[in-house]
């Protein structure tokens, strides 16, 4: 596999040359323990690329793969009760995994491929669906269900449902598209975190989400798939 190389470390900031295939917002895996970066920039053969892990110990001369895949989310069950870093790694599993000190270059799994989910379609072979489709349901919590729709991009005839429990990737359903080929559906899609995800319509914020502190809930009331910032240095008790 051919790979460009690192020529110099500014803290996060790194710049590599011959970095085959390169372009804009491709993930890159730096160095020996392939530190988890991006590319930011290109100048001729050379690409500045951002570290999103401690580039301490990382040296010029060492490797720079490119993935050539963007930076992306898993979008599925398992979302909800979790609590994430920036590359959506769970701090829950990377501290049962390495302890409670972070270390460079741990790579886990993004929703938990252990957990199985019930899965209960909504959608029978023949249907025909369109992205955005739901084709099934998963109980998520006691108070939420996890729908499963069709990816965005994606339209056919169902041809395969399932029913039970299942692992998010797990096939539960198949479709056919119209040129003839044949897509397995998953309880979890990968979507591009700089591309917006796309909506038919925007519902309207009407229901309040009860957080159960008070201080918040009627001074700084937040509403049901709204959004909220808690603003706030380090160390200040913002978590």
């Amino acid at each position: 596999m051919k790979v460009g190389k690192i020529i110099r470390i500014n803290g996060p900031l790194v710049i590599a040359e011959d970095v085959p295939n390169a372009k804009i917002g491709d993930i890159v895996h730096l160095g020996h323990d392939k530190l988890i970066g991006e590319i930011v920039r290109m100048f001729g053969n050379k690409v500045a690329c951002q570290c999103y892990e401690d580039t301490t110990g990382l040296r010029p001369g060492e490797p720079v793969e490119n993935t050539g895949e963007p930076l992306a989310a898993e979008l599925g069950p398992g979302l909800i009760g979790q609590i994430f870093d920036g590359l959506q790694f769970s701090e829950i599993d990377m501290w049962k995994a390495v302890g409670p000190f972070m270390k460079r270059g741990v790579k886990l799994a993004r929703l938990s491929r252990d957990r199985e989910w019930e899965f209960t379609p909504r959608v029978k072979p023949g249907d025909k669906v369109v992205g955005g489709d739901i084709i099934g349901e998963v109980p998520e919590t006691s108070v939420i269900t996890h729908r499963v729709m069709v990816p965005p991009d994606l339209r056919g005839e169902v041809v395969d449902v399932q029913e039970g429990k299942f692992h998010v990737t797990d096939t539960v359903a198949t479709l056919r598209t119209p040129d003839g080929k044949t897509v397995e559906l998953t309880l979890m899609q990968t979507w591009p975190v700089r591309f917006p995800r796309p909506y038919r319509e925007r519902l309207p914020l009407v229901e309040p989400l009860i957080t159960g502190q008070r201080v918040i809930d009627i001074f700084f009331p937040v509403a049901k798939g709204g959004a909220a910032a808690i603003p706030g240095g380090f160390g200040t008790g913002k978590t």
